[in-house]
Formats: structure tokens, sequence, C-alpha cells
């Protein structure tokens, strides 16, 4: 396990400044109105984001979510100057909706995700997501249930397996790759990361390996999502958030693969669109959009801030703003 330092210290939030200040106009005209702001960061992880909106904001109460219990220990450290503005809840962030109701509030007037991998999962040897070392097989955000890495290679079939890599992974030689797999186990069961990665190398063609980047990538990515139903939660989840966002409030996300951003993108989009039916000659109070986008298409990093932290390159942005309720008045 790596040494236990701050989490100040481990980790660089990605396009920390553009998140705050996308958020800072729901946040400060709520904080006008009612004397409060209530944000969710939905993936604390190790509060880097959550930090820089508790130091901006006076009248900020934030809910931080996160199913890594690690993440939420080393963050409630980093947090613990604002004890009494901050509610740290071990949940996966389509439970949102629960939370917030559960805590006591109507609505909230931000809300922010930043998807994937945490840098926190990454640099913890003994978690299993980095296939640049050797470690157990597991890649589960939260190490206190489920299945690991180790029992999806070593239990679903060949089918299965060529599924889960080709659809989660966008990986080519997925039939390949699971061929390896499965021959391989055979033989004896994965239970750690190095061995995986050898039979993946020798699956896929040298050719490929040396323009496609690491050859266990997409991989590993497929496996990642697969143990945490990534993709399920997330189609569930950012509907959630924005029904529980106030008018004038703010949802901001963060992907880092397509599969992540196709998700974020169709809902953005079918919540700021009219739903009027095609050719209808009027549109009716009711089938106005809910939602505005805030961003055009994604925003990306700066080759700057890619420079101070190499893992935001892949980062895309998007987020939306609440300017009506529904039909009946609810917010969703």
């Amino acid at each position: 396990m790596s040494e236990e330092r701050p989490a100040s210290e481990r980790h660089v939030p990605v396009l920390r400044d553009r998140c705050v200040n996308l958020l800072a106009p729901a946040l400060e005209a709520a904080a006008a109105a009612t004397g409060r702001a209530v944000v969710v960061d939905a993936t604390l992880g190790m509060g880097g984001h959550s930090e820089a909106m508790l130091e901006r904001f006076p009248n900020l109460h934030l809910i931080g979510l996160d199913r890594d219990t690690q993440a939420l220990r080393l963050a409630g450290e980093r947090l613990a100057p604002w004890n009494d503005r901050i509610d740290l809840v071990h949940a996966v962030y389509d439970e949102i909706a629960d939370v917030v109701t559960d805590l006591g509030f109507d609505s909230i007037d931000g809300v922010l995700f930043d998807l994937g991998v945490s840098s926190l999962q990454l640099d913890e040897r003994g978690r299993g997501f980095a296939y640049s070392y050797d470690a157990p097989l597991d890649m589960r955000m939260d190490t206190s249930r489920g299945a690991t890495a180790a029992d999806v290679v070593n239990t679903y079939d060949e089918a299965e397996l060529a599924s889960v890599i080709r659809r989660w992974g966008e990986e080519k030689f997925a039939r390949r790759i699971a061929a390896a797999i499965v021959a391989a186990r055979d033989e004896e069961p994965f239970s750690t990361t190095g061995r995986l990665v050898e039979v993946i190398r020798t699956a896929v063609p040298a050719a490929a390996a040396r323009t496609g980047g690491h050859p266990a990538k997409r991989t590993f990515q497929a496996l990642r999502i697969e143990v945490n139903e990534e993709l399920d939660v997330l189609e569930r989840a950012i509907p959630a958030a924005l029904s529980v966002l106030g008018v004038g409030g703010r949802a901001v996300v963060m992907s880092y693969h397509s599969l992540e951003d196709k998700i974020v993108k169709s809902v953005f989009a079918a919540e700021s669109s009219s739903s009027a039916p095609k050719g209808f000659p009027v549109e009716l109070e009711e089938h106005k959009p809910r939602f505005r986008r805030l961003t055009k298409g994604t925003e990306t990093p700066t080759a700057e801030e890619i420079a101070e932290n190499p893992r935001a390159a892949s980062a895309r942005l998007r987020a939306v703003e609440r300017i009506r309720t529904s039909r009946d008045g609810a917010r969703s």
C-alpha cells in the first residue's frame, strides 16, 4: 500500500477552477436569497473540488458522497476545518435523491460529478485498478462488498468476457483476449493484475500494441466498469441529480471516456430540448425545456492543466442549469 499522505498532497483536482466557476452563480444566488447554498459533490474522492468550494463560499453547505470508505476518511481529514458545514455519506451516486431527502433538504443548488476511477484508487497498489504494477485483482470502488475483477475473469464464460471487454472497453481484440484469459485460467485461476496483463499482452497483436497504447488499458477499463456497474449507475444518477436541483441550480459533470460522455450528453440534450411534438404549431408551457446548456459541446483541459495533472488529459466537461419546474410544479 502507498504511504498514507494527506489527501491534499496526493490529489490535483481536474478542472477545479472551471468547475467552481460554473457552479458559482447558482451558489451565490442561493446564498443571497436564503442565507445558505447547498451543493452535492457526488464523487467526493479526496475532496479537492469540495475544499475549493468550501473555501470560496462561506455560506455553503456541502454534501459529499463516495462509495469508497478510504476516500471518505481521507476527504474527512482534509475537510475537517469545515465540519459544521459538511455531511459526508457512504453512498453510490445514484442514491443522491435519497441522501438529499434523508438529510432534510428539499432541493439543492449545485451538483458536481467527477466520473471514473479516482487518483486514490489508481495510486493504491492493493486496489488492483492499475495495469502498471502487480497487485491483487480487485478493482472494487467499495471494498466492503461485491464481486472482484478476479471473480469476473475466473467465472464468466468466454462469450460473456468478450462481450464485457468489447462493450465497456471498446476493445477490437476482445474475442482474442477473452479466449486467452479462459485458456490461462484453466491452468491456474487469476489472482493478480500482473498475470492478467501478461496474458492480454500475448493476445494483442504486436503491431497494435505499438500504436494503440498499453495493450491492457481497454480491458482494465472494461473490468472496472463491470465490477462497479459504473454505466448502469450513471444512467440512474444523472436524472436523479437533476431531479433534486432547484430552479437556478447547476449540474457540472466531468467524464473520461466516450461511454460516460454519451450518457451525460443524452440526458442533458433531452432535458434542454423542447418536448413539443414535431410540427406542433405552438410550444405549450409543459413542452418548454427545463434546463439550458452552459457549455457548447464539451470543454477540455488546457495544456497547462494537463502538464500539471496528466490524468486530466481525457476529461470532458458538460454543464446545465435548471430554468423551470415541471408542468405540475415539481422539480423533475
